[in-house]
C-alpha cells in the first residue's frame, strides 16, 4: 500500500505547489520514498487519478461545521453540501461566512466542527489566516471529480482512499515553537533548528501516534525547507501510516458526524 501525505495550497504555482510525501509502512516505521511538488491543479488532478492501492492524508478540511450549515439552510447531506459549496465563488463564500460571523458575539464568531477541538485546527469556515475555507473550496471538488473514496463521507474507488489530515497537530505534539514561514526573510536559523527537533522526534517515534520516520536521503531536505511544505507533507504521511496500521479498526477514527468529517489521528 502506497501511503501519501499531501500539503495543499488553494492556489498552486511553480513557486509554491502542492507537495506530496510518499512511502510505505514497515512495522511501526514509515519509509519515506519520495517528495514531489505539483505545480498546478491539472497536475494534482492527474496525480489523484493514479491507480491504487493508495491511502492519503490531505491537509485541507473536508467539510464545514454543522452549526454553520444548518444556520445557513444549506444541504445537510455531505455530497449535496459539497456540490453547493463548489457552485459558489470564493467571494460569495467569503461574504456569506463574514455575515454569519458578524451576527455573532465577540469571542464566538466562528462555528467549529467537533474534530477541531482535539486536533487544535482552525475553523474550516475561516477565509483568512489561514484561508482553510478556500482550501476546502479548491480541494474537495477535485477529490470528488477524481472518484476517490472519502472514508465514511463519500464512496468511491476503494483502492484510492482519502482522509483529512492536519500536520500542525503532529508538530505541536512535539514542540510549540514556530518551525516555518513562507516569507524567505523569516526563514530563520532558529526555525530550521526547530524543524530538526521535529524530524529527530519523528525518527524516534516520540509523539503520540508512535510511527517512526525513516527519511533516508530526504532528511536534509525536510530540515532545510524553510516553508516546511516538505515537512508538513511528511507529517500528513505519518498520519496516513497510522491510519493504515489501524485499517481493521476503522482506521483509528472515533464515531463522528458524517456531515462534518474527522481529522485522522485526532
Amino acid at each position: 500500500m502506497k501511503l501519501h501525505g499531501i500539503d495543499f495550497t488553494s492556489a498552486p504555482s511553480r513557486r509554491k505547489g502542492i507537495t506530496v510525501a510518499t512511502g510505505h509502512l514497515r512495522g511501526d516505521s514509515f519509509l519515506l520514498e519520495s517528495l514531489d511538488t505539483l505545480p498546478d491543479n491539472a497536475a494534482f488532478a492527474a496525480w489523484l487519478r493514479r491507480p491504487g492501492p493508495w491511502l492519503g492524508a490531505f491537509d485541507f478540511p473536508f467539510s464545514l461545521p454543522r452549526e454553520l450549515v444548518e444556520t445557513l439552510g444549506w444541504p445537510t447531506e455531505w455530497a449535496a453540501l459539497m456540490r453547493h459549496v463548489a457552485g459558489l465563488s470564493r467571494a460569495e463564500m467569503r461574504e456569506t461566512f463574514k455575515a454569519f460571523c458578524d451576527a455573532r458575539p465577540p469571542g464566538n464568531k466562528f462555528a467549529h466542527r467537533a474534530t477541531d477541538y482535539p486536533a487544535g485546527s482552525s475553523p474550516s469556515m475561516k477565509w483568512v489566516n489561514p484561508p482553510v475555507a478556500y482550501m476546502l473550496h479548491a480541494g474537495v471538488p477535485q477529490l470528488l471529480d477524481a472518484g476517490v473514496s472519502l472514508y465514511q463521507l463519500h464512496p468511491g474507488d476503494a483502492q484510492r482512499i482519502a482522509f483529512e489530515g492536519y500536520p500542525g497537530m503532529v508538530a505541536r505534539d512535539i514542540t510549540r515553537k514556530s518551525y516555518k514561514n513562507d516569507q524567505r526573510t523569516l526563514q530563520t536559523p532558529e526555525r530550521q533548528a526547530v524543524r530538526e527537533i521535529i524530524v529527530e522526534a519523528l525518527e524516534r517515534g516520540a509523539h503520540r501516534w508512535g510511527i517512526r520516520l525513516e527519511a533516508g536521503s530526504h532528511r536534509d531536505a525536510l530540515i532545510a525547507d524553510g516553508s516546511a511544505d516538505l515537512l508538513d507533507a511528511t507529517l500528513c504521511a505519518i498520519l496516513a501510516a497510522w491510519a493504515w496500521q489501524r485499517r481493521d479498526a476503522g482506521y483509528g477514527l472515533p464515531p463522528f458526524d458524517a456531515l462534518e468529517g474527522w481529522i485522522v489521528g485526532a
